[in-house]
């Protein structure tokens, strides 16, 4: 079954220019050039990757991604001409997965595309029984099949980065990730120093797990090296 994507941008000569490259490599997609109309088509559409620009009439990119947030993980790729450090934190921040600066190009933003919906379809794959989808750490829970994760019994919404992060640790425990590998295991792209990307969703993963997020219990960070889960 093809992939649908859902393109959110106002410029229709960009959004027809993207359309055209991801038929082309045969996802559906579908377009909205507003935010009300992208939400409505997100609450009423499955979608698999949502290709969003910040800068939108009726309801901003931003709010857009906020409100999407409380209910989905769905991947979720800003393209936008704001490509100041503060913006791209801002996004990571509420919870988008990746973030590509205008002008870009096609063939890297299929790419992105691509890794992002093989990292979805990976995670998120049925199959075998129930206990074997389940990975826990102290009062920490992930279910993998449902793409879900407790803490003290208590559900918590996280993006997909940050599903695949934890995973990630949670697989591994005690052993100590540097950021260049986080880097390029999750986001499957190499590593140009973007230690920022990589600060904003820890912080915002210790925010959700942990009881005090200055005092960590999950995630510790190995100074000059990098993170690892426990003691």
């Amino acid at each position: 079954m093809k992939k649908k994507i859902l393109i959110v941008e106002d410029d229709k000569e960009i959004s027809e220019l993207v359309t055209s490259h991801l038929e082309q490599e045969h996802f559906t997609v579908m377009t909205a050039f507003d935010g009300e109309e992208a939400l409505q088509l997100f609450q009423t559409t499955q979608i698999d990757l949502v290709l969003l620009d910040l800068m939108l009439p009726k309801l901003n990119g931003m709010e857009f991604l906020r409100k999407i947030r409380e209910t989905s993980v769905v991947p979720v790729l800003i393209i936008s001409a704001k490509d100041s450090e503060f913006d791209k934190t801002l996004g990571l921040g509420f919870g988008a997965d990746d973030y590509i600066s205008k002008p870009f190009s096609v063939i890297e933003l299929t790419a992105r595309v691509q890794a992002a919906i093989r990292r979805a379809t990976r995670y998120v794959s049925a199959g075998g029984n129930s206990s074997s989808n389940m990975i826990q750490f102290k009062a920490l829970t992930l279910n993998l099949e449902t793409f879900t994760a407790q803490v003290n019994g208590k559900n918590i919404q996280l993006t997909s980065k940050e599903f695949y992060i934890l995973k990630l640790f949670m697989m591994n425990q005690n052993r100590v990730f540097t950021k260049e590998q986080l880097y390029e295991l999750i986001w499957e792209d190499d590593y140009f120093g973007n230690e920022n990307v990589i600060n904003v969703h820890i912080r915002r993963l210790r925010e959700k797990i942990e009881e005090d997020p200055s005092k960590p219990s999950y995630i510790q960070t190995v100074w000059g090296i990098g993170y690892k889960l426990g003691e």
